[in-house]
């Protein structure tokens, strides 16, 4: 499919990301790109097994669409979450515990690739905003690491 460079077509891809739910299309041909991004849509909960469900020691308006925490970490890439590094080990960190600037705190995959998600800096992790095995959309909120 040769890359569509007028706004038409560029519109009725975006149709495709809203009516399909994708959040992302990507075309490429030879040397030329085309990646078309759309926000994914906020969950307002998180409807999972105890077992799996987010940690949190935060409460659920600290977190929102429209007034974003300041201590939230964005995901680097889409994937999928990971809290520990292999299926029944402890996790990598738990909600309330202190955390060091580069510290790992959760994995994410990607083509097959686990990729280590580091704390950027440090502080208190109070929530973490995923559960393990849950697919994750770039720039969506992981965890938030208050200000020790």
């Amino acid at each position: 499919m040769p890359i569509p460079s007028d706004p038409d077509a560029i519109r009725t891809l975006a149709d495709i990301l809203r009516d399909t739910g994708l959040t992302e299309i990507e075309i490429v041909d030879g040397d030329a790109r085309l990646r078309l991004v759309r926000a994914p849509a906020t969950v307002a909960a998180l409807s999972a097994p105890a077992s799996i469900a987010p940690a949190s020691i935060a409460t659920a308006a600290d977190v929102g669409p429209d007034t974003p925490h300041p201590g939230a970490v964005p995901s680097p890439m889409v994937g999928v979450a990971y809290l520990s590094a292999e299926p029944g080990t402890a996790p990598f960190v738990v909600a309330g515990q202190a955390v060091t600037a580069g510290q790992t705190v959760l994995l994410i995959e990607a083509m097959k690739t686990f990729n280590q998600i580091k704390a950027p800096r440090a502080g208190t992790l109070t929530r973490i905003l995923v559960a393990s095995g849950q697919p994750v959309e770039y720039d969506q909120p992981l965890f938030i690491i208050d200000p020790a």
